[in-house]
């Protein structure tokens, strides 16, 4: 039973359009995603990175109030190695923080937004062998859907990756790899 006023080819036009709604619906969701599981993981490489520098920063000043309360004990020996210490640890923290920032200076580089043809800063590549974010060297990374791995540029197989587009092959331990896509 028809409606009224509707022929058959009413109701196929609206089926036509229908599907073609959900097919567009679908091209620009699946256009989105890669778009989207950047920005996850750029999220995630950027709050793993400030939690580090409030970390760190928090560290340094547990030292430097250490070092400040510090009193000249009568024995000096131990005074001086306790200060050599002290001296040591601090050093290392402000190394590592100089380094978290530099990883912060990297990340603020990338516009995770972007959609990249060939493989740079701030892709996301997936390949026969895994999937890579390329920004800064965090290791592994477990969203929803998988594994990822965000890697920096300076890292060998991003080395091998840079500048390369999808289909094309890179052999990296003595394995063929296949980039299979890049966003």
């Amino acid at each position: 039973m028809r409606a009224k006023g509707t022929t058959g080819n009413d109701n196929h036009h609206l089926f036509e359009t229908s599907v073609f709604e959900i097919q567009n619906h679908l091209l620009l969701r699946n256009m989105s995603e890669p778009l989207f599981l950047k920005q996850q993981l750029f999220e995630h490489c950027d709050q793993k990175v400030r939690q580090q520098i409030a970390d760190l920063e928090a560290a340094l000043a547990s030292v430097e109030e250490s070092r400040n309360n510090e009193t000249k004990s009568s024995v000096g020996d131990k005074y001086e190695t306790g200060r050599a210490m002290m001296q040591q640890e601090e050093e290392k923290y402000r190394t590592q923080l100089a380094n978290a920032l530099h990883l912060k200076r990297v990340l603020e580089q990338i516009d995770p937004e972007r959609r990249c043809a060939r493989v740079e800063a701030g892709s996301l590549v997936i390949t026969s062998a895994g999937r890579y974010f390329i920004s800064i060297g965090l290791g592994k990374i477990r969203l929803d859907d998988g594994l990822y791995y965000a890697i920096s540029t300076e890292a060998p197989v991003s080395r091998e990756l840079l500048g390369k587009s999808p289909g094309d092959i890179i052999y990296f331990n003595q394995k063929q790899i296949e980039i299979l896509d890049i966003s």
